[in-house]
């Protein structure tokens, strides 16, 4: 979840490590660092953001060659000791790492016995002095970091620099690294985006790949010693430098991007004579999709929201058993994986490592994974080699928004091919055709007068917790909307089922209590109405999403903020925007850091 830049050449490193570290921040933010080569190894490091670390160089550190790291702290609190890169024992090793050491308390103990003082709390450091131990021996830096490495278990994307050496020795396993080829220079990044002001041409590293750098350039081999297949990846335009505009942050840039990015999302996918869609990156043929005998979603946080979404649009559209699966916890029920089945693994970052086990434990069992993902060529998309990418750009902000609206698209453009297959006539598949067109119209609509925002924002911010309810396609947007409130504002949520709060959440009624309730005009309204009367009898304050003209709802509302009318499948891409606004402004009016909430990062690349 931290992030790593690297740089080799001719230049000075430090400006250009530090403006990595600033692409890369959205990684993690508790601490960064550098080390530079130079007459020995310069480490400069500093708890918080990065901007600190900018503060603390105030000379300038001279050097070619250079390695830097932003972490998300996972062993050891964030503070200066514990931030990257970690020192060896005798100064001739300098490492940054990112994923975990699962056998470092053994490895520390080791290495205490053999006199090696430890200086952090860190997984990581063992790494520096395994590799100095192994160079005291004689070996070579490659030598020396490929023996350590057979003797670790865990995941890591590695850097170390050396005092003695003019070499980067970089290496993989389950947490990602990529080399950026230059002119007379080569880039290290644990994330593309972060290369494209320097080059497009790029490789991804494979688990198992390592990679010696000096100025011949970089050669790129397995554990074994052999030669990696991995090949240069040209990347694409839209993942280069973004900038706020006219924009305060971030996350309200990418709210008010969503119209966009679902035009990108639909662009050139919908047949609409024949009322059906094509997914070219699927590889299904229609008799292929009749075959499927049930559909398995998998994903995280936001990407499970929207894969809850994808659930029902199946079922209803294409008539599939379809199940949205926790991929943290899939990979260890010890599933049984029925190999004519289809599993979507569905990610913004594509580095989900929880997803990523899911998509190997699946294709270990003979199954098949087609990927839902944002950034192309990233790990599940290389793992999986088949599925659809969401074309949402680059998001910033760690608190996804046009990401997940793309998903949720992008899932619902799955459930109206595989429908049409199977269910449903093309008369049906061109009126939802036309109604997914028209919705990137309406968010520009409803954006332009969002309604009273500000009224809900004043009624969270003093509560002591929220409660998010809807029905049907609704119940995924209410935890959505709990999930940005939560990561965003700090304030507790809950979210559920509108049938299931009488079940246990109505306890927590009180005067005053802040209910969130997700209503469009579907067949589940009068039902949904129903639970707003049962919050409204225990005093609960509530807040009305809901769809413009539905007057018989909204004068139910404590506050109502109305959305354009839609296609109830649909209706998810309008009312998640009111949820995502309120924790925006709910946020602001805190004081909190709306881009970079605390102890969250954008890339969740450890298990």
């Amino acid at each position: 979840m931290c992030g790593i830049f690297g740089y080799y050449g001719r230049r000075d490193a430090t400006p250009i490590l530090v403006e990595g570290l600033r692409r890369l921040e959205y990684r993690g933010y508790d601490s960064s660092g550098i080390a530079v080569k130079n007459n020995g190894i310069n480490i400069y490091k500093k708890s918080g953001k990065v901007e600190r670390l900018s503060e603390m160089i105030t000379t300038e550190v001279e050097g070619t060659i250079g390695i830097a790291h932003t972490r998300w702290a996972t062993h050891g609190e964030a503070n200066d000791i514990n931030a990257h890169p970690h020192l060896s024992f005798d100064g001739k090793v300098a490492i940054v790492h990112n994923g975990i050491i699962e056998n470092f308390r053994e490895v520390r103990r080791n290495l205490t016995q053999k006199g090696v003082e430890l200086n952090s709390e860190t997984d990581s450091e063992v790494l520096a002095q395994l590799i100095a131990l192994e160079l005291a021996k004689g070996s070579k830096p490659i030598v020396a970091v490929r023996r350590i490495l057979k003797r670790i278990h865990g995941t890591w994307g590695l850097c170390a620099v050396f005092s003695d050496h003019d070499q980067i020795i970089v290496a993989r396993n389950g947490s990602p690294l990529v080399i950026g080829k230059g002119t007379d220079e080569t880039f290290i990044s644990s994330d593309p985006h972060a290369l494209m002001e320097h080059t497009q041409e790029v490789y991804f590293l494979e688990d198992g790949d390592l990679a010696e750098i000096d100025h011949t350039g970089f050669k790129i081999t397995r554990m074994s010693g052999q030669l990696s297949s991995t090949e240069v990846t040209v990347l694409e335009e839209e993942w280069g430098e973004v900038e706020l505009g006219e924009y305060p942050h971030f996350m309200i840039k990418e709210i008010h991007e969503q119209a966009e990015a679902l035009r990108q999302c639909i662009a050139g996918r919908t047949r609409h004579k024949q009322g059906t869609v094509k997914l070219g990156g699927l590889k299904l043929t229609p008799a292929e999709m009749r075959a499927i005998p049930h559909v398995r979603l998998i994903g995280c946080g936001t990407s499970l929201h929207a894969c809850q979404i994808g659930q029902i649009a199946i079922e209803e559209l294409a008539r599939v058993p379809a199940v949205a699966h926790v991929a943290s916890e899939f990979r260890y029920n010890n599933s049984v994986i029925n190999p004519k089945a289809i599993h979507l693994a569905v990610s913004q970052s594509g580095e989900t490592a929880d997803t990523l086990s899911a998509v190997k434990e699946i294709q270990l069992k003979g199954g098949s994974v087609w990927g839902i993902i944002n950034v192309v060529a990233s790990s599940i998309a290389r793992q999986c080699g088949m599925g659809v990418y969401i074309h949402s750009g680059p998001e910033q902000a760690v608190a996804s928004t046009k990401a997940f609206s793309n998903m949720a698209a992008s899932l619902i453009l799955f459930a109206i091919q595989m429908g049409r297959t199977r269910s449903f006539s093309a008369e049906r598949g061109r009126e939802l055709i036309d109604n997914l067109h028209t919705i990137p119209g309406q968010i520009e609509k409803y954006l332009a007068n969002p309604g009273p925002i500000a009224e809900a924002v004043d009624a969270v911010i003093g509560a002591k917790s929220v409660l998010f309810l809807g029905r049907g396609v609704s119940a995924p947007v209410a935890r959505e909307g709990a999930l940005k409130l939560m990561e965003i504002a700090y304030i507790p949520c809950m979210a559920y089922p509108a049938g299931e709060m009488k079940h246990g959440p109505i306890a927590l009624l009180e005067k005053g209590s802040p209910v969130v309730v997700i209503a469009p005009n579907d067949k589940l309204k009068y039902k949904t109405l129903s639970n707003i009367q049962e919050c409204k009898a225990r005093g609960a304050k509530i807040i009305l999403i809901h769809e413009e003209g539905d007057d018989e709802l909204a004068e139910e509302a404590d506050i109502s903020i109305a959305v354009p009318k839609s296609e109830g499948l649909l209706s998810p891409l309008l009312t998640v925007i009111p949820t995502q606004l309120i924790a925006y402004q709910a946020a602001l009016k805190l004081g909190h850091d709306v881009d970079r909430p605390r102890n969250l990062a954008k890339s969740v690349t450890v298990e």
